[in-house]
C-alpha cells in the first residue's frame, strides 16, 4: 500500500505567509502587525492598614482646629489654627513615611493632587515677579492642602470615614457651645470682633464652617443605631443650627437652605446603607422630637450681649432679619461689589498671567474705578474671581478641573448600585454636600484662606478620591499607582522634617510679631484713651511702644493689617515723624494704597518737608486722582503754596461730588472765606454739620458769623444761632458767645 503524503507544517506555513501583503511582515518573517498580548494592569494598591495614625491624627486636626481659641489679643485666631493644620498635617505625614519606610508596593496617586501642586508650583513662581512675600504664604498654602488630600487619599477608609465624622461633628459642637455662651451670655474669653463668633475673628467665619459640617452631623444620626447615641446627636445638631441663626451669616444660610433638601436626597438614594430605615418606633419618635425641643426652646431666648446689634434678639429673630435681608441691595454687598467690579478689571487686563499668587491685596488699587477708594479689605470676598486675578489661567484650570471632578464624582455616586458603591457612594455623597456648602459660601467670603474650612476642603477632595480608588477607578481623570520605594520613604521623611522644622520657625517668628505689633498698637490705644496723650508721664511708655513696634515690623514688614493703627494714632498726638516711619514700612509692602500715600504726604507736609510731601501726593495720584483723601491732601498743598485759587475750584468740584473728608470741609471753608465766595463757605460748613455731628456747634457758629459779619442777613444769622445753640444743648457758656442783640429774636425758652 503506497503512503499516505503527508503535509510539511512548515511548509504549508510559508506558503500561507506568502499569501499575505508583504506590509504585515518584517523582514525576518514575523509578524509586524500582530496584536502583542496586554500586559495585565496592577491593582491600584489598598489603604494603608493596620497600625497606621494617619486618619487618627487628621481626625483630631479636625476637631482641635475650630475648638481652640487664643484668649487674648496678641495672636489672630486664624494664626493658631494655621499653625495647627500644619504641625498636625505635616506630623502625620511624617509618622507615615516612618511606617512605610520599608515598603516597595505603589502608593495612590490622583488627579486631584495636580490640581493644589498646581497652583503651589505657580505661586512659587510668582515670587520672582509679583508679591514675593504674599506668593510665598500661597504656595505654602497650597503644598499643605495637598498633603493633606494625599494622606487622606492613601489612608482613608470606610471604617475610618465615621472618625473623621465624628471629629467634624464634635469640632463643630465646641464651636457652638463658646459662640452660644457669648450670644446668651456675654462671655469674653475670646476677644474678637462681631460676636458670637466661639474661636473665630468673627461670626462670618464661624457660621461658614459650621454650615460645611452639618452633613457629616446628618450622616452620623442616619446610621445610628443607639437610642442614646441618637438623642445625643439630634440634640448637638439642633444646636448648630440655633448658632447658625445665632450668626446671621447670610452666605451660610442660603448654603444651608440648598444643601438641606440634597441631604434628604441622600438619605432616600443610600437608604440601603443607613440605619434610619430599621429605627424602631422610638428612635423615629425621639430624633424629631429632640431636635423640635431644642430649636423652639433655645430659639425664642434673646440675647445677653452687650453688642447693640445682637441686644434684644433671639435666635429666631437674627434667622428672620438676615433671612430678609439677603438682596442684591445690601450695604455689604455694594461694598463687595465694588471689589467684585475691580477684581473684574484686574482678570481682563490679566487674563492669562494674572497678577500673581496673593498679589490681589497688592495690585487692587490700580485697577478700582476711578474716583473709588476701598483699601481696608485684603480678599476679594468670592474665592473664584480671586483665584482668577490672581493665577490667571492657571486659576481657571484648577476651577475646571475641580468643579468637573465634583460633578463626574457626582454621577459616579447617583449612579451607584451593587453594595459596594452604595456604601462609597454615601461617603461621595457626604463630602459634595460639604463641597457644595462651602462653595457658595466662597461666592461672598473667602473661607478657602481660612484653616478651619480650608481643611474641611482638602479632606473632601481626599475623600472623593479615596473612594475612586478603592473602585479601582483608573485613568487620566482618576487614580494612578504612584511608584514607591524605601529610598523614597526615607526621602520624604527627611523632606517632612525639614517641612516641620520650617514650619515651627515660621510659627514662632509669627506669634513674635503679632505680639509686638498688637502690643504697640494696644500701648498706642491705651495713650489716646487718657485725654492727654502728650502728657510727659507717658514718655516712658511710648519709647517701650516705638522700640517693640520696630522689633515687630522688622521681623514682618508686610503686616497690613495691623501695623497702619500705630500711625494713625502717633497722628492724633501729633508725632508725625514717628507716624511717617511707620506708615512708609506699611507703603514699602503695599505701595498703591493712596490712603497710606495720602497719609505719609501729611506727615512729611506737617514736619516741614514740602518736597516729600509732593512726592508722596505724586504717587497717591498716580493710582487713585479722585479719590477723596487725595484730592483732600491735594487741595491742602496747592493752598500752602501759593495757588489758592486752583485749590478753590478742586474744592468745589468735590463740594457737587459730594466727595469730601473732614480736611476738605475744612479747607473748603477757609477757602472760600478768603475768596470771598462766602456762599461756597456756608455750604461746605453745612455738609460738615451733616457728616460730622459733633463739630455741629462750631459750624453754626461760623455759619452765624458769615450771616452777620458778611451777608449782613440778620434773619439767617438768627436762625444759625439758635441751631448752634440747640446742638450745644442750650449751654450757657455757649450762649454767652452769641451777640446779645440776636437773644430776643432766637426765641429762647
Amino acid at each position: 500500500m503506497a503512503k499516505k503524503k503527508r503535509a510539511n507544517p512548515s511548509k504549508a506555513v510559508s506558503e500561507s505567509v506568502a499569501q499575505l501583503p508583504h506590509s504585515s511582515i518584517d523582514n525576518k518573517g514575523q509578524f509586524d502587525n500582530a496584536p502583542a498580548k496586554p500586559k495585565p494592569l496592577l491593582a491600584i494598591p489598598a489603604e494603608i492598614g493596620r497600625g497606621d495614625w494617619t486618619a487618627i491624627i487628621l481626625a483630631l486636626m479636625l476637631f482641635f482646629t475650630p475648638a481652640l481659641g487664643v484668649p487674648n489679643e496678641f495672636m489672630l485666631q486664624d494664626t493658631l489654627k494655621s499653625m495647627i493644620v500644619a504641625f498636625m498635617s505635616l506630623g502625620a505625614a511624617l509618622i507615615l513615611f516612618w511606617r512605610q519606610r520599608n515598603r516597595r508596593d505603589a502608593m495612590r496617586w490622583h488627579f486631584v493632587m495636580w490640581l493644589p501642586m498646581m497652583l503651589c508650583v505657580y505661586a512659587l513662581g510668582s515670587m520672582v515677579w509679583a508679591h514675593t512675600y504674599l506668593a510665598g504664604v500661597e504656595a505654602i498654602r497650597w503644598f499643605l492642602f495637598a498633603v493633606i488630600v494625599w494622606l487622606v487619599l492613601n489612608c482613608m477608609t470606610r471604617e475610618r470615614f465615621p472618625m473623621m465624622a465624628w471629629a467634624v461633628h464634635l469640632g463643630a459642637f465646641a464651636v457652638a457651645l463658646l459662640g452660644a455662651s457669648q450670644f446668651w451670655l456675654d462671655v469674653k474669653f475670646i476677644p474678637q470682633g462681631p460676636n458670637p463668633a466661639a474661636t473665630f475673628v468673627n461670626r462670618n467665619f464661624a457660621a461658614e464652617f459650621m454650615v460645611t459640617t452639618l452633613v457629616f452631623s446628618v450622616w452620623l444620626i442616619l446610621r445610628e443605631k443607639r437610642t442614646t447615641v441618637l438623642s445625643f446627636l439630634s440634640a448637638t445638631t439642633a444646636f448648630h443650627l440655633i448658632f447658625l441663626m445665632m450668626c446671621g451669616t447670610r452666605s451660610a444660610l442660603v448654603a444651608a437652605y440648598v444643601c438641606i433638601p440634597f441631604m434628604g436626597l441622600m438619605a432616600w438614594k443610600f437608604r440601603s446603607q443607613l440605619a434610619f430605615v430599621k429605627w424602631n418606633s422610638q428612635q423615629r419618635i425621639t430624633v424629631p422630637a429632640v431636635m423640635l425641643l431644642i430649636i423652639l426652646s433655645l430659639g425664642f431666648i434673646k440675647s445677653g450681649s452687650s453688642s447693640n446689634e445682637l441686644a434684644g434678639q433671639s435666635p429666631f429673630d437674627r434667622l428672620l432679619t438676615r433671612t430678609a435681608a439677603i438682596q442684591t441691595g445690601a450695604s455689604t454687598f455694594s461694598v463687595r461689589l465694588v471689589m467684585w467690579k475691580a477684581t473684574a478689571t484686574m482678570i481682563q487686563k490679566r487674563p492669562f498671567s494674572g497678577v500673581g499668587a496673593g498679589t490681589w491685596e497688592a495690585d487692587i488699587p490700580l485697577y478700582q474705578a476711578e474716583g473709588s477708594q476701598l483699601e481696608t479689605d485684603y480678599y476679594v470676598h468670592n474665592e473664584f474671581l480671586q483665584i482668577i486675578a490672581e493665577f490667571g489661567i492657571v486659576g481657571w484650570l484648577f476651577l475646571v478641573g475641580m468643579i468637573s471632578y465634583f460633578f463626574a464624582s457626582a454621577w459616579r455616586a447617583w449612579r451607584a448600585k451593587t453594595e459596594q458603591e452604595m456604601a462609597d457612594g454615601l461617603i461621595r455623597a457626604t463630602a459634595l454636600i460639604s463641597l457644595l456648602s462651602l462653595m457658595i459660601v466662597c461666592n461672598i467670603g473667602f473661607p478657602w484662606r481660612l484653616a478651619s474650612t480650608g481643611a474641611i476642603f482638602a479632606i473632601c477632595l481626599g475623600l472623593l478620591a479615596a473612594v475612586d480608588a478603592r473602585n479601582n477607578k483608573r485613568g487620566w481623570f482618576a487614580t494612578q499607582r504612584l511608584p514607591w520605594s524605601p529610598g523614597a520613604s526615607q526621602t520624604a521623611a527627611v523632606a517632612t522634617v525639614g517641612c516641620l522644622a520650617l514650619a515651627g520657625y515660621i510659627s514662632y517668628k509669627a506669634a513674635e510679631c503679632e505680639q509686638k505689633i498688637v502690643q504697640s498698637v494696644k500701648m498706642a490705644l491705651s495713650i489716646s484713651a487718657s485725654g492727654d496723650p502728650n502728657n510727659p508721664r507717658f514718655d516712658r511708655t511710648k519709647r517701650e511702644m516705638l522700640k517693640i513696634a520696630k522689633e515687630g515690623i522688622e521681623i514682618n514688614p508686610h503686616y497690613r493689617k495691623i501695623t497702619p493703627m500705630l500711625g494713625d494714632e502717633l497722628a492724633k498726638w501729633g508725632d508725625w515723624k514717628n507716624a511717617v516711619w511707620v506708615w512708609e514700612s506699611v507703603l514699602s509692602s503695599r505701595p498703591y494704597v493712596a490712603a497710606i500715600s495720602s497719609n505719609v504726604a501729611r506727615g512729611h507736609l506737617a514736619l516741614g518737608q514740602l518736597d516729600k510731601s509732593l512726592e508722596f501726593l505724586q504717587k497717591a495720584k498716580r493710582v487713585q486722582p479722585k479719590a477723596v483723601s487725595v484730592r483732600s491732601l491735594e487741595v491742602i498743598l496747592l493752598s500752602r503754596t501759593g495757588k489758592e485759587a486752583q485749590a478753590l475750584e478742586i474744592a468745589r468740584q468735590a463740594y457737587a461730588e459730594k466727595a469730601m473728608d473732614l480736611d476738605m470741609m475744612n479747607s473748603a471753608y477757609i477757602l472760600g472765606v478768603r475768596a470771598s465766595d462766602f456762599k461756597f463757605a456756608i455750604d461746605a460748613l453745612t455738609l460738615r454739620n451733616q457728616a460730622v455731628p459733633s463739630q455741629a456747634v462750631d459750624g453754626w457758629m461760623k455759619i452765624a458769623g458769615l450771616y452777620d459779619r458778611y451777608l449782613t442777613d440778620e434773619a439767617n444769622a438768627v436762625a444759625a444761632y439758635r441751631k448752634a445753640y440747640e446742638a450745644g444743648g442750650k449751654n450757657a457758656n455757649l450762649l454767652a458767645q452769641i451777640p446779645s442783640a440776636y437773644h430776643g429774636r432766637m426765641a429762647l425758652p
